[in-house]
């Protein structure tokens, strides 16, 4: 909980007009764009700079923040998420008369080693013939359709990875793993899958092998026919080269099952049957034959905060209001319902005042109609700092800009690369979205919490993302080179 005092600075600033803080921002502001921004000193309460901190904007993936804190709230740092086959018949001589069934708990991190991993256990069980079929069972939530423009055009075709449909099971975030392996010049590159030496799914054109220095032009696509993924492949790849590219499934459930079946196979398990996806309480009579357990949460988190993944954030948000309501949610929307309400239940522990939830529709951020403010990620931010359980994981998930992934983080003044933590977003359509939140480490040892978004605006709806980086950095320099 909040500290009395830092509480009783905060619920006094609500109720004071704002100041001309963030120059930098409102310069920006000047030139068309929208901003809300807060920064607030965590020793004390006091609130240090603002403008416009209640606006509620579009925030991108700054609702990942939400997510981290909201899981934390719910489970334990170390919660792991088992993955188990399990059969369904009788095992004689090597052969399961029945049925193998993949059953997931919801694991967002599912990777392609531990589909290998369950085969090689499934054949140390002494299984060496499954007559029945491959079946995936979801939970603990039911198939979701899309609800965002991203992934509703990856169930025709996708030539990225970022906006694969979710699942409750899921592999390699929802993707093709394709791994592009160059031969002799002249010659066709072979294309496989990363954990399996061939891909179950249809390889259409070829990808050339080119002489050592020649410039890389392969091009790597899924399409989707009558419901069947297909690989599209085409361009040249230097010899010596070597490339693994990700390409998002139309069906990540369907594409766990043929993973598996073909991983089954290539440890000599023979299971041609169908690849089934069903739902709901599995037999009573099964028995298991394998099990693999994914990353812990902090880890998952720390993927999720660090490399903005949405998968992760998305399956997480469906996760989460399953075990908090005892059934599966209606869609993204319904389950985000929950960060909402965490998000309000940190603005009230803060102003102990009633304020209304802030409107999340997903926990990744794609959804532009998502809304928070400036204040509503800062109290937020407050709340983990003073829950002394979950702080240190929810801290260790942010990034610190000179070791940021991506690049335009890492610039700036040695303060700014160094004593900042933060999670960033940014959104191009259908305005630009560019925000950042996280924490300051003071000279003193102490610490800050702040939060500027800008988005573009019905005038300017596009702001140049290093404009508004340039300008968030420029007022946060500012603050660390007072404090």
């Amino acid at each position: 909980m909040l500290r009395l005092g830092a509480a009783a600075a905060l619920s006094l600033w609500l109720a004071l007009p704002a100041r001309a803080d963030w120059i930098a921002l409102q310069a920006l502001e000047h030139n068309g764009a929208v901003v809300s921004a807060l920064a607030l000193d965590l020793d004390n309460g006091a609130v240090l700079q603002q403008l416009n901190a209640d606006h509620r904007l579009t925030p991108a993936s700054l609702t990942k923040l939400a997510v981290a804190a909201a899981t934390l709230n719910r489970w334990s740092a170390d919660k792991v998420f088992a993955t188990r086959l399990v059969a369904h018949g009788t095992l004689r001589s090597g052969e399961l008369s029945g049925d193998v069934i993949l059953d997931g708990a919801g694991d967002p991190t599912l990777e392609y080693h531990a589909l290998l991993a369950l085969a090689v256990q499934a054949a140390g069980a002494g299984v060496t013939s499954v007559r029945g079929r491959v079946i995936v069972n979801l939970a603990p939530f039911s198939e979701v359709g899309c609800e965002t423009q991203d992934r509703c055009g990856a169930l025709v075709r996708s030539d990225t990875a970022f906006n694969a449909p979710l699942s409750a099971v899921g592999i390699d975030y929802g993707n093709w793993c394709v791994s592009v392996q160059p031969t002799a010049a002249g010659a066709a590159a072979m294309v496989r899958g990363c954990g399996v030496s061939r891909l179950p799914i249809p390889v259409e054109g070829t990808i050339a092998t080119s002489a050592a220095q020649s410039k890389k032009t392969f091009w790597v696509e899924r399409a989707t026919n009558a419901g069947v993924d297909i690989l599209r492949v085409g361009g040249q790849m230097p010899v010596g080269a070597r490339e693994r590219v990700y390409r998002a499934m139309s069906n990540p459930a369907m594409g766990v099952g043929l993973l598996l079946r073909e991983s089954l196979r290539e440890v000599g398990v023979s299971a041609p049957g169908d690849v089934v996806i069903t739902q709901g309480a599995l037999p009573g009579d099964v028995f298991e034959l394998a099990q693999t357990e994914g990353l812990v949460l902090r880890e998952q988190l720390g993927r999720m905060l660090r490399f903005s993944n949405n998968y992760i954030a998305d399956v997480l948000t469906f996760d989460l209001a399953a075990d908090m309501t005892g059934k599966s949610p209606a869609g993204l929307a319904d389950a985000s319902k929950g960060l909402s309400e965490f998000v309000q239940h940190a603005l009230q522990a803060q102003s102990h005042a009633r304020i209304s939830a802030p409107l999340l529709l997903s926990g990744s951020g794609l959804t532009p109609q998502n809304e928070l403010s400036a204040h509503d990620l800062v109290a937020l931010l407050a709340y983990q700092y003073h829950d002394s359980r979950h702080f240190p994981a929810f801290y260790g998930g942010l990034t610190v800009p000179r070791q940021a992934p991506f690049g335009f983080l890492r610039q700036g003044s040695d303060a700014w690369l160094d004593r900042v933590a933060l999670k960033t977003g940014t959104m191009d359509e259908p305005h630009s979205v560019c925000g950042i939140a996280g924490y300051i480490r003071k000279k003193s040892g102490g610490w800050i919490a702040f939060a500027a978004i800008v988005n573009g605006s019905s005038t300017v709806r596009h702001i140049p993302l290093y404009k508004a980086m340039e300008a968030s950095r420029t007022d946060l320099e500012a603050l660390l080179a007072r404090y």
